[in-house]
């Protein structure tokens, strides 16, 4: 007879086995347990935290400022995994470091001037799709520490953010059109070459919070990113990683426009406070009005605004940027409470309204007057206080229906007038709404001249369909284009309102289709950030934008015609 001892003892051997055997076959079969996993995404304290900052500073800096154009992409030569070439011959491009010399840079005063725009963290780009390293790598020539200047930019970065208490993060491509065996045969060497780089910089540099990849497209397993991002993570316990190493990792990254209404993942938008993402002699710069509704847009889709500086080649960032956010800064120390640590929404973003809250209390931001009154969809709670934020008097009135807002003409404020309403119980636990729109071009039919490399995410109907978050664009290089509505039935209209992005429209025409004839109703030029026009009321059911001249390819956020006596 077995004794029981005996027998427990073999009992906890048959049930480790077994354990032992399901654990093996699950990794056999790709399948590992939740906790191998945990490396691929941070903590939700982490994220939270990332979250609440709203507010970062992107840096693409180089030797490429030397030329004043775009940072990687204008490099000559061979792109492999993409195609294509810039218009810098190569062996000029690679060998730009060797007269680069920013005696101007100074680190504490990028990090000061971040601060005084009310930015929370800061992203530079250590390695774009160049190859060139911004810090002393010890696995490559290709170095800022083998140009005369010599310093090596990224560790006197993270010295002063660590100084400074700004959170740090670098931007980093596993592209690298530079590196000799980048995708070839020999790509698994690159691999390391990229593994080890990551290393360096984890490792060297104190506290990191951000990795933010830029992967044009690569998978996964282009880049190793399991083995990739659990090197990070051990090195780096709290840091946030993006989505462009072939893994979901932590947020989304809309690039030069603002993200969808989003609440359930975090997201980003990267945009450029100028045109180009490197310095550009003369380039247009964002006037403070589109600055900071592209700030409320982001926060009100529950996103965080990375917006970029281009610094010049003597390592100063242009005295003009430096002012316009310098008057962000301003702005927000007064009216910060409206975006920090706050959620977007509930109320979805419109091109005159977005809404931020935090606890019981909705700000809502009036970005455009269209009428004397503002009607927002019906709240679930009650609303049991109203204030501007911004100064002066406000009326609110809360039906079944809907809540009204008043703000006397002398209160309204140019770039934004905010409204502070005060619930009875938790906003966070208010559905998203959506404000009803008076606009005749809901639901009609659409097509247009030309669709940004035919991806139906920038169809023509993605300029009525009342999110400001997504936009009919067209291809780069286009000049003239259009776009036709069916509204399916003779309607009658007086109003436009449009939104465009990057302010490329110089000049457009409204139709409508009498029988065969396409006749003009209105003409004008610049569109810009927001347009609205009243003209003579026009009845018809085809009616077409027609852009005559625009600087690059034009691409519409908006387009809405509105009924005789309505400003929504």
């Amino acid at each position: 007879m077995i004794g029981t001892e005996s027998l427990r003892n073999r009992r906890t051997k048959t049930i480790y086995l077994a354990l032992i055997c399901a654990l093996t076959l699950g990794w056999a079969q790709g399948v590992a347990p939740a906790a191998e996993k945990s490396f691929l995404q941070a903590s939700p304290e982490d994220v939270q935290a990332w979250r609440e900052l709203k507010f970062g500073l992107f840096v693409h800096w180089g030797p490429v400022s030397l030329k004043g154009t775009e940072i990687g992409w204008s490099r000559g030569g061979e792109r492999r995994g993409t195609g294509g070439t810039g218009e810098i011959p190569v062996d000029i491009y690679d060998n730009l470091y060797k007269q680069f010399n920013p005696v101007e840079f100074n680190a504490d005063q990028w990090v000061q001037m971040a601060k005084a725009a009310g930015m929370r963290y800061l992203v530079f780009t250590s390695k774009h799709h160049d190859g060139f390293s911004m810090f002393d790598s010890k696995l490559t020539d290709y170095k800022i520490t083998n140009s005369p200047f010599k310093r090596d930019v990224v560790k006197e970065l993270a010295d002063a953010c660590h100084k400074a208490g700004l959170k740090l993060g670098y931007y980093y491509s596993p592209v690298d059109w530079h590196h000799p065996d980048y995708r070839t045969a020999n790509h698994q060497k690159y691999i390391e070459y990229l593994h080890g780089q990551l290393r360096e910089i984890c490792s060297n540099y104190g506290r990191i919070d951000i990795i933010w990849f830029d992967g044009l497209g690569g998978s996964a397993k282009d880049w190793d990113s399991e083995n990739l991002f659990r090197m990070i993570r051990s090195l780096q316990p709290h840091v946030i990683i993006n989505n462009r190493a072939g893994l979901p990792a932590d947020h989304d990254t809309p690039e030069q426009t603002i993200g969808k209404f989003q609440r359930d993942r975090p997201w980003e938008t990267c945009m450029t406070i100028c045109q180009q993402w490197a310095w550009k002699p003369n380039d247009r710069m964002k006037s403070l009005k589109e600055c900071i509704h592209t700030l409320v847009r982001v926060t009100g889709g529950d996103g965080n605004l990375l917006f970029n500086v281009g610094p010049m080649p003597d390592g100063r960032i242009e005295p003009r940027q430096v002012d316009r956010l310098k008057e962000m800064g301003d702005w927000l120390r007064q009216y910060g409470e409206s975006i920090y640590g706050t959620r977007g929404g509930p109320i979805k973003t419109t091109a005159q309204v977005a809404s931020t809250y935090k606890g019981n209390t909705i700000y809502v931001h009036i970005l455009a007057w269209p009428g004397d009154t503002i009607t927002l969809p019906a709240l679930p709670k009650r609303v049991t206080d109203s204030a501007l934020l911004t100064g002066g008097t406000v009326s609110v009135r809360q039906t079944k229906e809907a809540v009204e807002i008043q703000v006397p003409a002398r209160d309204r404020q140019e770039i934004d007038t905010i409204v502070k309403l005060t619930l009875d119980g938790p906003v966070g636990e208010i559905e998203p709404l959506v404000t009803p729109s008076n606009s005749l071009t809901a639901g009609a039919k659409a097509r247009a001249s030309n669709v940004f490399q035919k991806n139906r995410a920038f169809g023509p109907d993605k300029a009525i369909d009342g999110d400001t978050g997504t936009r009919w664009a067209t291809d780069a290089g286009t000049r003239q284009a259009w776009l036709e509505l069916d509204l399916g039935k003779p309607v009658t209209f007086a109003r436009v309102a449009m939104s465009e992005e990057y302010d490329r429209v110089q000049r457009f025409e409204l139709q409508y289709k009498d029988g065969e004839v396409w006749k003009t109703f209105l003409q004008g030029t610049r569109i810009g950030e927001q347009y609205a026009k009243d003209f003579p009321p026009v009845t018809a059911q085809a009616v077409r934008l027609n852009i005559l001249d625009a600087a690059d390819g034009p691409t519409i956020w908006e387009f809405q015609l509105l009924p005789p006596g309505k400003s929504r």
